[in-house]
């Protein structure tokens, strides 16, 4: 990578605002195998702004708890531990973005596209049993965050790529290549690099179109998760292009994409759940 474009790259992910604290706190229990839920609940309850939203959807008609739901405390109780943590980082992260650029990039279909494929992910995941559904979750919520640094801070190269993608019905990574230099892989494992995530992670945002060179059951279900997303229309990343599941995935996943896509009939529930996160 030239001096100048890795400068200019590495000047955009400092511009992008940290995690809360609260967020990282979470983050940082949950790594620990020792973390119970009232150590969580106890740093939600520190941060006004999320517990509110978390009560939010909590409280909505797409649960329909039988009372309502006054405290985190028991919120965890109804839905568990790890719904209020996954809770916490689609707020952090919806928090994060954008609400305009100078790319014209839409960034609500982009956050529909995200959520839909955090929650597929952790769906495959649990289905899998060969991977974590909360890291899964977490990897597809973040996959395509580099997109949100382009957008932000190298718009006019990102509107170009953006409209050669959507012109040549050619993958955006590719188009990106050719008017940076670097796809928003690569960008985007610089930016979870910078928020402290773990190494596996960082590999799978970064290796999402070198799939041949990764084969974990993370990348797996993050990689189908993407392409389902898009399979179904579940929001718009502003890529195009499905990619079919390599075959070191399928062995993971048991078979296609068609494949897995036909293994279930509630996919839309995920999509209804990602609408709600996105109201956040």
């Amino acid at each position: 990578m030239p001096p100048d474009l890795s400068l200019k790259l590495a000047n955009a992910v400092d511009g992008m605002p940290a995690f809360p604290k609260s967020v990282e706190k979470i983050l940082q229990l949950t790594r620990d195998v020792n973390c119970t839920p009232k150590d969580i609940v106890q740093v939600i309850d520190k941060d006004p702004v999320v517990t509110v939203k978390i009560l939010k959807v909590v409280n909505s008609a797409y649960y329909s708890l039988p009372r309502q739901i006054t405290s985190v405390n028991n919120a965890v109780v109804y839905l568990g531990f790890n719904t209020i943590k996954n809770l916490a980082l689609a707020i952090a992260a919806i928090g994060m973005m954008p609400k305009h650029n100078a790319a014209d990039f839409d960034v609500d279909q982009y956050l529909l596209h995200s959520l839909s494929t955090a929650g597929i992910a952790r769906k495959l995941a649990s289905q899998m049993g060969d991977a974590d559904p909360m890291d899964c979750f977490i990897g597809g919520l973040l996959h395509d965050f580099g997109k949100v640094v382009f957008a932000q801070f190298l718009p006019e190269e990102f509107r170009q790529a953006l409209r050669m993608s959507q012109a040549n019905k050619s993958s955006l990574h590719e188009a990106l290549r050719q008017t940076v230099g670097v796809d928003h892989a690569l960008v985007g494992a610089m930016l979870v690099e910078k928020w402290r995530f773990a190494p596996e992670l960082i590999h799978t945002i970064s290796h999402q179109y070198e799939a041949d060179q990764v084969d974990t059951g993370l990348f797996a279900c993050v990689f189908t998760a993407n392409q389902i997303s898009k399979q179904l229309g579940f929001g718009f990343g502003g890529n195009p292009c499905i990619h079919p599941l390599p075959e070191q995935v399928q062995r993971r996943m048991g078979g296609t994409l068609e494949d897995v896509i036909a293994a279930s009939d509630d996919w839309s529930t995920v999509f209804d759940d990602a609408k709600l996160f996105a109201t956040l």
